[in-house]
C-alpha cells in the first residue's frame, strides 16, 4: 500500500493500464481522486475539515 501513495497520478493511470485495457478517462479521474484522498489524509486533523469535499 505504501507504493500506491507515492505514485503520481500518470503513474497510478500506467500501474492501471496493466489491468485494464481503455477507459482512459475514467483511469484518469481514479487516479487523481486516489492522489487527492492521499493528500487530504496527510493534512492535520483541524485544517482537514475544512478540506474535505462534499
Amino acid at each position: 500500500m505504501s507504493e500506491l501513495n507515492s505514485l503520481t497520478p500518470k503513474q497510478t493511470v500506467q500501474k492501471l493500464d496493466q489491468y485494464i485495457i481503455g477507459q482512459g478517462d475514467a483511469k484518469r479521474s481514479v487516479a487523481i481522486a486516489l492522489r487527492n484522498r492521499w493528500r487530504r489524509q496527510q493534512v492535520l486533523p483541524p485544517l482537514r475539515e475544512e478540506i474535505t469535499p462534499k
